[in-house]
């Protein structure tokens, strides 16, 4: 039984999805960011930077415990324990975690700050963080929707991989990000073809917070 600590935001929804998907037993231990809970000692011990999310494996590789924090660490981990979402193949391992360091680069760290500038007061400080990260987010959607086109996933046939999943955390969020799908055909396609996935869908509704 995985131990995952976690609260309700993307990169959070992308570890529940990615232990729905892969059918491993974990249980759910929110960590209420909003009440400072990640910085308590207990959680500090399993994710030093003080960042959901982060999990305690019993069953770790020598059969031994192991915590693993950071959300890509943990979907690159879950998917060599298991052998699923990931190709065995190196050329197919590379297209995977190239698209998942794109997510864990850019299609996260900038949609974040259109979050953060949304809720500030307004002024020039908010018009121009904005408009610089909205820019920017936009932009890595018209990427995402280059990528999928003619494609059923990010970076694999037949399936998704953990790119996927990472990805989709985020654009869980795109109403959010003020990013319609009226212009990603794409994208739009694969998000709907995703969330009918049954084991992903699950994962979306874990309680989180």
């Amino acid at each position: 039984m995985i131990d995952l600590y976690s609260y309700n935001t993307p990169n959070g929804r992308k570890i529940t999805v990615a232990l729905e998907e892969m059918g491993l037993p974990y249980r759910v231990y929110v960590v209420d960011i909003t009440k400072g809970q990640q910085f308590e000692p207990a959680f500090l011990a399993i994710s030093p930077n003080n960042r959901i999310p982060a999990i305690v494996d019993p069953d770790g590789p020598d059969g031994q415990p192991i915590s693993v924090f950071e959300s890509g660490a943990i979907l690159l981990y879950l998917a060599g324990k298991t052998g699923r979402f990931l190709p065995a193949d190196a050329r197919g391992r590379v297209a995977v975690t190239e698209w998942l360091m794109w997510q864990m680069g850019g299609f996260g760290p900038m949609p974040g700050q259109v979050h953060h500038f949304l809720t500030q007061p307004d002024g020039p400080a908010k018009e121009y963080g904005f408009k610089r990260y909205h820019t920017e987010t936009k932009r890595l959607y018209g990427v995402l929707d280059k990528r999928l086109a003619g494609r059923d996933f990010v970076a694999t046939e037949g399936e998704p991989s953990i790119a996927d999943f990472a990805i989709l955390g985020w654009a869980w969020r795109h109403e959010r990000h003020q990013v319609p799908f009226d212009d990603l055909p794409n994208v739009g396609a694969w998000y709907a073809r995703m969330m009918a996935r049954p084991a992903t869908a699950k994962g979306f509704e874990v309680a989180l917070a």
